[in-house]
């Protein structure tokens, strides 16, 4: 009868924490103009707090550096703009030798057309006629899009600084809130903590650095294997402009491309550098970021790509940036919280392989 009611109460308990968990994300994913830049904010301040701290204790005013520190940031973005837009007019000044160069291609890549899929060029004609009337719906469906995903991106990119700005200066606040929720039981490990958050979002600022570093090398080996012009510039641009969300990496890959095209005789050396930008992105994603960054965050390399995966979905691209920091504060918590151990097993990277 005893273990009746344990069982009863075992299936009770864990339908609570699937009902939570369900609620939880159903917030997020319809909260996600409010959280993202929150989060954003709460991570950028959490990063400049040390300094922050430090020019306190110099004597500057509070206000005063979370200005100069925000300040910098600001600049920093504003640095990256100014060299994606400097990015564009490249390619833009060489459009028209690209349009020549694709109108010399096109009799050449309709006849390997015509050879390797067995379709004749009336058939080929046919298929771009068909496909040129349905070019004006995609491409204003795109814009749409397009102006959709930049508007609320320059409304996060306000918000961002002044969350940051509110989350440093009224930090004392926030802590005495977070200590009255959690309650005397676990008051003295909140200190503990909180230091251990600082200094997560540190590693993880360092291992991004790390992720950034590898793609560069990648990307210019392939470039330079191909013989592009430039491969060592075009492929540490196009890794250090990962950090501008959605069009930088777009728009920094679109310069070798457009270079290989111009510069080079066969059509396969541009779709070969889209081919390399492809598997270099799928290996950053997938293999480089889990492992570089799960490693300075001590997580685990298999916690860190689920949750990259399941925070892509809910968040996009946001979602995949944010999420290792908010899981190493997680697995922060179950290492001073012994009834999270079975989580913190699954997060912790220096668990390792322990079955016999």
């Amino acid at each position: 009868m005893a273990s009746s009611n344990q069982h009863q109460a075992s299936i009770s308990n864990a339908l609570k924490w699937i009902q939570a968990v369900f609620f939880v994300t159903l917030i997020l994913y319809f909260g996600k103009v409010l959280f993202v830049p929150l989060l954003f904010g709460l991570l950028i301040a959490l990063i400049t707090f040390p300094i922050c701290k430090k020019m306190e204790k110099w004597g500057m005013p509070r206000s005063l550096s979370i200005a100069c520190l925000l300040t910098s940031i600001i600049l920093l973005f504003i640095a990256l703009g100014w060299l994606l837009g400097l990015e564009i007019n490249i390619f833009l000044s060489d459009f028209p030798l690209i349009s020549k160069r694709l109108s010399e291609l096109s009799p050449d890549l309709g006849k390997w057309v015509e050879e390797t899929f067995h379709i004749s060029p009336p058939a080929q004609s046919e298929w771009l006629h068909k496909m040129s009337l349905n070019l004006d719906d995609d491409v204003t469906g795109f814009l749409k899009g397009l102006l959709n995903t930049t508007i609320s991106t320059l409304i996060m990119l306000v918000m961002i600084p002044i969350y940051a700005a509110l989350f440093l200066y009224h930090r004392e606040t926030f802590v005495r809130v977070i200590a009255l929720i959690v309650g005397d039981k676990y008051r003295g490990q909140l200190e503990q903590i909180l230091h251990e958050s600082v200094i997560s979002y540190f590693k993880f600022i360092k291992g991004n650095f790390y992720v950034y570093s590898i793609v560069a090398a990648l990307n210019c080996i392939g470039l330079f294997a191909l013989g592009i012009r430039n491969a060592l510039l075009y492929g540490i641009l196009t890794s250090f402009m990962m950090v501008i969300p959605y069009i930088g990496i777009f728009v920094s890959a679109a310069i070798p491309v457009s270079i290989a095209l111009v510069t080079k005789d066969s059509i396969w050396y541009p779709v070969g550098v889209v081919l390399i930008f492809v598997f270099i992105q799928y290996l950053e994603s997938n293999v480089i970021f889990p492992w570089v960054v799960g490693n300075q965050l001590n997580l685990s390399t298999w916690a860190t790509l689920v949750a990259i995966i399941a925070a892509t979905l809910l968040w996009g691209i946001a979602g995949m940036v944010l999420v290792s920091p908010f899981l190493a504060i997680l697995k922060i918590i179950t290492d001073h919280v012994p009834a999270m151990k079975p989580l913190n097993i699954l997060l912790n990277r220096s668990e390792g392989y322990h079955a016999k």
